[in-house]
Formats: structure tokens, sequence, C-alpha cells
């Protein structure tokens, strides 16, 4: 029995393995004999898989348009595709694409040697150019596979990471630069509300808080002017609002009868125009007082409304609770101009003064925001210190066009003047593993080397790399760390996973 599974399970790893030399066999785009060519222009990425170009024979190109803005796919637009040896070239247009960002051409060159291969991109907006150099048309096959061969691309430590996989994450890749970079402070800040985006409501009087709704509560949307809730003195034994009310009201009716009546008089010179000076200027008084109560208080309340539109923040009383006069009811935020405070240590006193720019990280999400993006400056920093807190305060002003959350903390960047030009990739090139820090370097758009590097200082958006790249090189930003799963899962062949 053991010798029969055995013998069927040798049958069926025999059969598995000629289906795959047979599908290898058949693949019209055999690995080892296909060009991968790549070429970037101001708008896109190409990426292209050829058969060798022979002449008299028709060669496939598999093309795979980006737009470098955002690397997702090209779906809707005519392209053409010229390839140009000297003075001659043959060309193919294609209205729209196979599949979305996949344009499949056929060319048949006619004439041998070196030339390049011409993408012109049409689209409902605009129209683009991409060249690619540098490609060779031969006169027989065998030099053709011979040079397709000694130019494939491979690596021990390879991701494949395919196009139409990159196209449906969050994903991209940069050059490694050469970039000013200067002494960087990292610290913790935290988000508060500006001075003038913010107003506290306070009670006018004495009396009980009443409130109008039910969901007044923090975070609540309010308008300018939209009543929240009302202040009851009515019922107070010392400085009653209705019996304040009543005294105003008859000295505004004292006083306007004293008026009319003088001025009757005046009519007749029997009152002086100094006496109806007097009474003019009581009842200005009393029309002042009586008219602020009329319009702040009804029936023995104060009517508390909202200063300004935006959010509550902060309700600082209870429906039902009794109020002093000056006591604080409620805070308004527009959230609209920010702060951001930090502490730093005192041996960066000296370069504060040469701050250009800040980066910051939030908490939550992980996004880093740059001052220049916040519309921010640098509003203060302290000059002196003391015992009890021997760090400087330091505080910027940013706009809040992100949804920053007042209260919560950000990891800070600040960015002294750069003294010294270094090798840097964004920040979220780099993956740590075991304490070992590796990016992933771009061979061709589908395929990565994990390369170990040592890095240096960081701003949050860039980092110094010391050693392990060199400038010019390609490396993958947003979704390293899914080419680092793509890689765990086994997947090193540059064209495993590739659908033609």
């Amino acid at each position: 029995m053991k010798r029969t599974l055995f013998v069927l399970a040798t049958m069926i790893v025999v059969a598995l393995a000629g289906c795959t030399r047979n599908s290898t066999s058949n693949d019209e785009h055999a690995h080892d004999e296909n060009l991968q060519l790549t070429a970037y222009s101001n708008d896109f990425e190409v990426y292209a898989e050829a058969t060798p170009f022979v002449v008299g024979q028709n060669s496939e190109i598999l093309a795979h348009f980006s737009f470098l803005k955002n690397f997702k796919p090209l779906t809707e637009g005519s392209v053409t595709a010229s390839l140009i040896v000297g003075t001659e070239g043959v060309r193919q247009t294609l209205a729209r694409p196979d599949r979305p960002g996949i344009y499949k051409f056929t060319l048949q060159p006619g004439t041998k040697g070196n030339g390049k291969i011409v993408f012109d991109i049409k689209t409902a907006e605009s129209t683009s150019q991409v060249v690619v150099p540098g490609v060779s048309v031969f006169d027989n096959e065998h030099d053709a596979q011979h040079t397709a061969a000694e130019k494939a691309v491979n690596s021990s430590s390879g991701a494949a990471f395919t196009k139409e996989q990159s196209w449906k994450v969050d994903f991209s890749t940069e050059e490694v630069s050469v970039t000013p970079i200067g002494q960087v402070i990292r610290t913790t800040g935290q988000i508060q509300p500006s001075q003038g985006d913010e107003r506290t409501v306070v009670s006018k009087i004495g009396g009980i808080v009443l409130f109008s709704a039910h969901d007044l509560v923090e975070g609540k949307a309010v308008r300018a002017g939209q009543g929240l809730f009302s202040i009851d003195a009515s019922g107070m034994a010392d400085n009653n609002l209705s019996v304040r009310y009543a005294e105003v009201q008859n000295e505004y009716n004292r006083a306007k009868a004293e008026y009319d009546r003088k001025s009757e008089l005046a009519k007749d010179n029997i009152v002086s125009q100094s006496d109806l000076m007097t009474a003019k200027t009581e009842l200005a008084n009393a029309e002042a007082n009586f008219n602020h109560l009329r319009r702040n208080f009804s029936s023995g309340r104060q009517s508390i409304s909202s200063p300004i539109s935006g959010f509550v923040t902060s309700v600082l009383v209870s429906n039902g609770q009794y109020a002093e006069a000056g006591q604080p009811l409620l805070v308004v935020s527009q959230n609209k101009d920010l702060y951001i405070k930090a502490e730093v240590q005192t041996k960066y006193y000296d370069l504060l003064g040469s701050i250009t720019t800040a980066n910051f990280r939030t908490l939550n999400n992980n996004i880093t925001y740059s001052l220049e993006e916040l519309n921010g400056s640098v509003l203060s920093f302290g000059k002196t210190t003391d015992l009890t807190n021997p760090l400087i305060p330091i505080t910027f002003q940013v706009k809040n066009q992100a949804g920053l959350l007042p209260g919560s903390f950000v990891d800070l960047y600040i960015s002294a003047r750069p003294n010294k030009e270094s090798l840097t990739v964004p920040h979220e090139a780099i993956v740590e593993e075991m304490g070992n820090y590796f990016v992933y370097v771009q061979l061709t758009p589908e395929f990565f080397e994990k390369r170990l590097v040592k890095k240096g200082m960081t701003d949050g958006l860039r980092t110094e790399i010391l050693e392990g790249v060199s400038d010019r090189e390609r490396v993958v930003g947003k979704g390293a760390i899914l080419v680092k799963l793509a890689q765990s899962a086994g997947a090193v062949d540059a064209h495993s996973g590739h659908v033609h």
C-alpha cells in the first residue's frame, strides 16, 4: 500500500513538472527572451516587455503606462509606438488600452542598428512623449536572444511586484537624490487652538443655567448668533433681573415723559435750553439701558448665543446649575488656526534662530505634513528657562487644512538651516528588520532588490542614507512594506504573478 502511494505521488509531481515546462515553452513572452524597457517623462512611467527586435520579424511589445503623479494606470487615451533606427522607422497607434494601463503593440523593424522607441500619448487633457533609448535591432534571432539574455535582470535578494499589483495599492517609486539637509531637532508637540480662533462665553448675571436644547455637547456645530442657553435670574433675592428690568423700563418711561414735557415748554421759552439738553441726555441714557436689557434679557433671563460659527469644545456648566456673573459657561472654536507647541533642550538654543521648516507626523494616522503645506510659520521661541522647567518652548502657527485635532500630540521634526548635501530617500521607503534598515531598489518597475542601508538623520519626510544606494537609483517609496511581504511570500521571479 505504501509503495502504491509513493508511485502515485511521484507520478503527480512529474505531471505537474511537465505542465510547468509546457507552460513555459508555450509562453509567448519567455522570461529569458524578453527585453525589459523602462523610461520616464514628466508625466508618465513606461515599462515595456518586448521580444527582441529582428529585421523582418514581428516583435510584440507589452507596454505598461502609469501616471507619475499617483502611479495609477492610464485607463483611456491613444498611444503611438514608433521604433526608429536612423532615419527609418515603423509605428503603430492604439486608440485604447487592451486592459487598464496595458497596450499591446506589434512592430516589424526593417532596418538593423541602434535606435529608440518613442511612445506618443494623447489623452483628453494633454499630450506627452516618452522615449526609450538604446534599443537594438539585429539581423538574426540568435544575436537578438543572446543580447536579451545578457541584459536580463536578476537578483538573489529580489522581490517581484507586478504593475497590476502596484496599481491596486498606494504605491510609488522615487529617485535617490542629493538634497540639502541641516541639523534636525526631533521632539513631541501638542496641537492647541490659537488665541483668535477660540471664544469663551461668560455669564453676565448670576442665575440658573437653562439649556435651550438637550444636545449641547462637545463637538456640536453652532452658528454665529445661535441661541445656546439662558440664565434665569427671576427668582434671585439679590440682583433680581425682573426687578432690574422693571426699574430700567420705568426709568425710561419717566425720562421720555419728562423730555416730551420740556420739549413743549421750550417752544414757549418756559424751559431753558440747558434744562432741555439735560432731559435729552437722561432719556438717551435710560433708553440705552432699557434697549440693552430688552435685547439680551427676556422675562428675567439672559439669552446666551454663540459669538462665532464653529463647534463646541467645552461645556463648563450643567443644565440647572447656578452660575455667577462673569463665570465661563462654554468655549466655541473655529478650528481654523492652530498652534503646535513643543519644548526642546537648551543645547539647541543656538539653532532656533535659523529654523527653516518643520514637519509634523500625526500619531493617529501616521501622516507627515510640512510647515509649508499647512501655510505655517514659526511664531516664537523662548528666550529664558527656569529651574522647574529647563526646556525652551517653541510655538508654530498653522492652518488646519488636514483635519488636525486640537489637544492631540504629533512627532515634530524641526529643521535648521541646511549645512550640507546628502543622499536622501523618502522616509517611508525604509523598512526595518531585526534592527537593520533596508530599501527596495528598482531593477525594473516590476522587480526590486532588497538593499541594506545605513541611515543618518531624518526630517520626517526624507531620510539621509550614508551607505547602500547611489544617486539617481530609484527606490520604492509608498508600498515598501507590501514589496517586503511579497518577497516573504517567496515571489522572487521578476515575472511571477504577471498576467500577459
